[in-house]
């Protein structure tokens, strides 16, 4: 055990027995029916806290402008700041994705209509030249997710609109989809950031639905080329890669948002676990399940003992920061819940595709990351209508540190409403073998 394993083990010293490193194999705590409760107890609690968030986005009047979508709730803030949807804020598809799971978790159909409210103005995006790679998470939690609930013919024109605009982005010297146009001067080349890996998955998707089949095979060159040159020692990645934009040589990988150009900035990672599950669940390729248990893996080596990770891996301030300390401050490392929720949805998913003894891990990981986020110190509640506190956007900049972030709950609902689902499997499949 190195110093920093066996610092975290003091730091979680009577709240939890469990560490990764001597048990990882452990049972998820509780029979199924027990976990079931809680996970409909934590959806309960969602439901709750979005009416909330509803109830203040409308006005005197009763009126809701649905071009505003929430983006945050900064540390000692009670409210959520809103972001214009139609100004491509990057965020701006959580919202509406958020109200689509609750509604698959509930059926209410007045959360179906505001579901369906909030995702109409995102429709500009089908008539709208690429402004980055963002368009995928726009659109994927937004009309793909109304798509799968609803099958509205409208929903499905929008994304393979998006999916042809996404492919625009494509440099086909470096092999990746660029990420920020704007930026290309700054990075002295064709960047390609690690949240794009998510951004495949509206390229796959259009794909399988009537889309062109050069779409699949840009996501492919995309998840291959980022495969090769965006990851460091033994699969952590970069937060970005810049590869020459006229023959397309990788130049450097560094950060923009993590701590240093190789240490591991924790949403980074999350986005390859989840990007590379994601691959594999399209294409059934042998090397994107490999490479999704790799990064998953180099995730999992160094993770603190209650599942949630610090912003960066290699913050030096977290030999000195115990668990309890969710108050950054000079000398305190903040931790990042939206990473947590990315990651756990992921390993849900995963381990569907891996060996059982491997499943068991994940998923025990996956329940462990559920289990912290259920505590109070963790939650919204009454403080805020958010659903979690404690995610960390932007820590160099110092935006969003200590926030409450629309894709943090997003991923949240997200991992709870497929735990669920795989207790629910697991439970019909216990019976069928009686």
């Amino acid at each position: 055990m190195n110093l920093r394993e066996h610092l975290y083990a003091i730091a979680v010293a009577g709240i939890t027995a469990f560490t990764l490193a001597c048990n990882p194999t452990r049972p998820a705590q509780g029979t199924t029916s027990e976990r079931i409760s809680a996970l409909d107890a934590d959806l309960n609690y969602c439901d709750s806290q979005l009416h909330r968030t509803l109830a203040e986005l409308a006005d005197s009047t009763g009126t809701i402008d649905y071009t505003l979508s929430p983006r945050n709730i900064l540390a000692g803030e009670h409210h959520w700041n809103l972001r214009r949807v139609d100004k491509a804020e990057w965020c701006g598809g959580f919202f509406p994705g958020i109200l689509w799971y609750d509604y698959e978790a509930t059926a209410d159909t007045a959360i179906l209509s505001q579901a369906r409210r909030f995702t109409q103005p995102l429709a500009f995006l089908a008539q709208t030249p690429a402004y980055d790679h963002d368009l995928g998470f726009l659109v994927i939690t937004s009309f793909l997710n109304g798509y799968r609930l609803t099958g509205d013919e409208a929903y499905k024109q929008v994304l393979l609109a998006c999916a042809d605009t996404l492919a625009t982005l494509f440099n086909p010297h470096a092999g990746t989809i660029l990420s920020w146009p704007r930026h290309v001067r700054d990075y002295g080349g064709h960047n390609t950031i690690m949240d794009n890996m998510i951004n495949l998955e509206l390229l796959f998707w259009a794909a399988d639905n009537g889309g062109a089949d050069s779409l699949r095979q840009i996501a492919m060159s995309h998840a291959d080329t980022t495969m090769a040159y965006h990851f460091h020692d033994e699969g952590i990645a970069y937060h970005v890669a810049v590869y020459d934009s006229i023959d397309g040589h990788f130049i450097r990988g560094c950060t923009h948002q993590g701590l240093a150009d190789t240490t591991m900035w924790a949403r980074g990672q999350s986005w390859a676990i989840y990007g590379y599950t994601m691959c594999y669940r399209y294409t059934h390729e042998q090397r994107y399940l490999s490479f999704a248990q790799k990064v998953a893996d180099a995730y999992l080596k160094n993770l603190p003992a209650d599942g949630v990770p610090f912003w960066d891996f290699n913050d030096p301030r977290i030999a000195t920061t115990t668990l309890t300390d969710l108050t950054p401050s000079p000398s305190v490392a903040p931790r990042d819940a939206s990473a947590a929720c990315v990651v756990a949805s992921a390993l849900i998913e995963l381990a569907d595709y891996v060996d059982p003894d491997k499943a068991q891990t994940y998923l025990r990981v996956a329940d462990l990351t559920l289990q912290t986020l259920r505590r109070p110190e963790w939650r919204g509640a009454d403080s805020c209508p958010a659903f979690l506190l404690h995610s960390t956007g932007h820590h160099p900049a110092g935006s969003e540190v200590d926030a409450s972030i629309s894709y943090a709950d997003y991923y949240y609902i997200e991992a709870l409403i497929r735990a669920r689902k795989h207790a629910l499997e697991s439970a019909d499949k216990k019976k069928a073998e009686k």
